[in-house]
């Protein structure tokens, strides 16, 4: 693997700084649209800026310091990210898909705005992360056409995971990794992927993020479902145990619980692996992969 250049910046700043980097970028798109009906640029706020784990910007911004880049050159990518993400929960809490009542401990677009304007909100912030990440100072062409390829993939995840239409045939993992690596690991493999692009890496080291990205968004999926069968709905925020009421497949289902927690470590050595060339500047992203596969939330 090549050695990553790294380009003359300040020391790593830690993720209290990133995320107030994250939240300001993310409040300076939403009212720079300033022509935009005030009701929907209130629905967005609501939407994007009532908390979050913010995981996939800061994916973003970590991968492209671990490649040799800056936090100026990764922001517009990991904004555009992080509304593209917004969007879509703002559309898959609607009735008509897993019809949900609470995000992050607050009432749903939906139910606070009604569904006209949480369709048209979710739109919204899908023509604002397009806008925003057409505006980077690093590959911008490239990086609006990484970022609609994985939401379109993203937007595959979720037809098969709640209309059916994967292969019948294939067994029960197959089916849901094939869902997964859609639904939920589209955009953290791109908030990595993206993170190198902006820090103009390589290919090898977009190629290592690559691989990273794909075992983290296994297994953030795993834990997610792992902590939807073991925890309240007051302690996550959001409903518990919908999907395996809805009787989607989850790991539980298919692995049982001891089975999903050996899976959820498989994935984490792996992600791990995938970056084991990568300096000490890839330390935040092995940081990372250790907390999401211990997390409680």
């Amino acid at each position: 693997m090549p050695t990553v250049e790294r380009k003359t910046s300040p020391p790593a700043p830690s993720t209290e700084e990133l995320l107030a980097h994250v939240e300001s970028h993310l409040a300076a798109a939403i009212d720079g649209a300033m022509e935009a009906p005030p009701r929907l640029l209130e629905a967005a706020r609501h939407a994007v800026l009532g908390g979050g784990k913010r995981l996939r910007p800061l994916l973003c911004i970590r991968a492209a310091l671990a490649a040799g880049g800056r936090v100026d050159e990764a922001l517009h990518s990991a904004t555009a990210i992080e509304l593209i993400h917004a969007f879509s929960l703002v559309h898959d809490d609607l009735p008509a898909l897993d019809n949900d009542d609470l995000r992050r401990g607050r009432p749903t677009v939906h139910r606070a705005f009604g569904e006209a304007m949480a369709i048209l909100c979710g739109d919204f912030l899908l023509g604002l992360a397009c806008a925003t990440i057409s505006e980077g100072p690093v590959e911008p062409l490239r990086a609006t056409q990484e970022l609609l390829h994985a939401t379109n993939r993203m937007i595959f995840g979720q037809v098969f995971d709640t209309l059916g239409g994967t292969d019948s045939s294939a067994e029960a993992d197959e089916q849901l990794r094939a869902i997964h690596a859609l639904k939920t690991g589209a955009l953290i493999l791109v908030s990595c992927r993206l993170g190198g692009i902006a820090a103009a890496a390589p290919p090898a080291i977009v190629s290592s993020l690559d691989h990273y990205g794909i075992a983290l968004g296994q297994m953030f999926q795993a834990v997610d479902d792992l902590l939807d069968e073991t925890q309240t709905t007051e302690h996550l925020g959001k409903a518990a145990g919908k999907d395996r009421d809805a009787g989607k497949l989850t790991y539980p289902r298919v692995h049982g619980l001891e089975g999903t927690r050996t899976r959820i470590e498989g994935l984490r050595v792996k992600a791990l692996a995938a970056i084991s060339g990568m300096g000490p500047e890839a330390d935040p992203l092995r940081q990372l992969a250790e907390e999401l596969a211990t997390r409680s939330r």
